[in-house]
C-alpha cells in the first residue's frame, strides 16, 4: 500500500488549507483508491494558523477585541493547556474590515495587544503570536498601548490609531508593556523576513496591498523611523534587557529579519522579548510533520503563489526542505507559478499551477479551484503511484 502526506497551505482567495487538502486527496484517492493518505492543513503563520493549531492538539477560544478599525470584532485564539496561539490575521487582518474597506494609515493593531491580554488572565505561559495577513502597518504600537505602554503626543495626549498615529509620537515608555511579558515565553512565528524600514521593509512591500498609495507608503516608513529614533533615544531596547541582541539597540532591532512581520508587529514583539520563529517550521513541528514524512512515499503540498516569496521560508518549501532529509520527494500544486524551473527544481518533483489547466481566473473561485486541485490528485496518482516511486514500507 503506497503512503502518501497530502500537506498545503491555503490557496488565498478560494480554499482553506483543508479544502485544499480534501480537494487533492478525492482526486487521488479517485485514481489510486488503495493509496493511504494522511492529511494536514497547514499554516505559515498567516491566515489559518489558529485551525492548522486546532487541526493538532488545540482547542479553539472564541473572545471579542477590538478590530483594526476600532470596532469590537469576535476572533478565535488556538489553546492548549498553558500555550496559548494568537493568530494576528484574526484579530486586525484584512478579512476583518468592514466591506473590505481598506484603512492603511489608521488601521490598529490594539486588538492584538488585548487578545495577549486574555491570555495571560487565563495563565498563560507560552503565548505564540502568529504573523502575517494583517491590514495594519503600525508597528505594533497598538499592541504595546493595549499592554500599557506610554506612547504620547508632546502635551501627553496618547498618539491616534496606526501607522499615521506615529508622527505625532514624542514620548516613550514601554515599562508596563514589559512588564506584563515577564516570566512569558512569547514566540513570533512568521512567513516573512522583511526589516521594519526601507525598500525592503514593511510598509514598501506590503503597504500597496493594504490600500497604501505610493505617498502613503513614504508617510508610513518615514513614521515607522520616527519611532524607532524615538525608542532610540530612550534607550528603550537596552532598558528592555536587549543589548545582547545582533545589531543591539531599537535602530538594530529594526533590522532583525522579520521585524517587519504584520506591519512591524514583529519589532513590537522584539521590543517586548519576544523570539521569532519560522511559521512554518513551527506548525510543522506542533503536527508531527516528520513522524508522517517518514512513512510517506512522496508528499504533495501547495499554496496559492509560488513565487520569490515563497523561497524565504514559505510553507512548501520549509515542508520540501524537511522532507529532503529523509529522503521523501515533494510534489507541488499552486495556483499559479512564477519561479523559474531551476528554483523549483531544487525543492519540488514536480509543479502544476492551476492557470496551466484552465483560462479562467479561478484565484476567487472555490468551486472550479477545488475542481482542478482533484484534476491534479489524479495526475498525481497516474504519473508517480505507479512508476516505482514507492519505498519499502512506505
Amino acid at each position: 500500500m503506497v503512503s502518501v502526506l497530502i500537506a498545503p497551505d491555503k490557496f488565498k482567495g478560494s480554499l482553506s488549507a483543508d479544502e485544499a487538502a480534501r480537494a487533492l486527496e478525492r482526486g487521488l484517492l479517485d485514481a489510486a483508491p488503495r493509496a493511504r493518505v494522511d492529511r494536514l492543513a497547514l499554516a505559515d503563520g498567516g491566515e489559518g494558523s489558529v485551525a492548522a493549531a486546532c487541526a493538532g492538539r488545540f482547542s479553539p477560544e472564541k473572545i471579542t477585541v477590538t478590530g483594526p478599525t476600532g470596532r469590537p470584532v469576535m476572533a478565535e485564539v488556538a489553546v492548549h493547556g498553558r500555550t496559548v496561539l494568537i493568530e494576528a490575521a484574526a484579530v486586525c487582518g484584512l478579512g476583518m474590515l468592514p466591506s473590505e474597506r481598506k484603512e492603511p494609515l489608521t488601521a490598529t493593531s490594539r486588538g492584538v495587544g488585548q487578545a495577549l491580554r486574555h491570555a495571560l488572565a487565563g495563565g498563560a505561559d507560552t503565548i505564540v503570536l502568529a504573523l502575517g495577513g494583517v491590514a495594519t502597518t503600525d508597528g505594533g504600537v497598538g499592541l504595546l498601548q493595549s499592554l500599557g505602554a506610554t506612547l504620547a503626543e508632546e502635551d501627553g495626549t496618547p498618539i491616534g490609531p496606526g501607522g499615521a498615529g506615529l508622527a505625532a509620537l514624542r514620548t516613550v515608555d514601554l515599562t508596563e508593556a514589559r512588564a506584563a511579558l515577564a516570566g512569558v515565553d512569547f514566540v513570533l512565528a512568521t512567513d516573512v523576513d522583511n526589516p521594519l524600514l526601507g525598500t525592503t521593509g514593511t510598509a514598501a512591500v506590503y503597504g500597496p496591498q493594504k490600500g497604501a498609495t505610493a505617498s502613503e507608503v513614504r508617510e508610513l516608513d518615514d513614521a515607522l523611523a520616527g519611532f524607532v529614533r524615538r525608542l532610540a533615544a530612550a534607550g528603550v531596547a537596552e532598558a528592555a534587557g536587549l543589548a545582547e541582541v545582533p545589531g543591539a539597540g531599537a535602530a538594530g532591532l529594526a533590522e532583525v529579519p522579520g521585524a517587519g512581520a504584520a506591519g512591524g508587529l514583529g519589532y513590537a514583539g522584539m521590543l517586548l522579548g519576544g523570539q521569532v520563529r519560522s511559521g512554518a517550521d513551527y506548525f510543522l513541528a506542533l503536527l508531527g510533520a516528520d513522524e508522517l514524512l517518514a512513512r510517506s512515499a512522496f508528499v504533495v503540498t501547495g499554496e496559492g503563489s509560488l513565487d520569490e516569496q515563497s523561497l524565504s521560508g514559505k510553507l512548501p518549501v520549509a515542508l520540501a526542505r524537511r522532507a529532503r532529509r529523509q529522503g521523501t520527494p515533494v510534489h507541488a500544486v499552486a495556483g499559479r507559478c512564477t519561479l523559474p524551473a531551476d528554483s523549483t527544481a531544487a525543492y519540488f518533483r514536480s509543479v502544476q499551477a492551476l492557470t496551466d489547466l484552465t483560462d479562467q481566473d479561478c484565484a476567487n473561485d472555490s468551486t472550479l479551484s477545488a475542481h482542478l486541485l482533484a484534476r491534479c490528485g489524479r495526475t498525481l496518482a497516474d504519473r508517480w503511484i505507479g512508476r516505482g516511486e514507492t519505498e519499502t514500507g512506505r
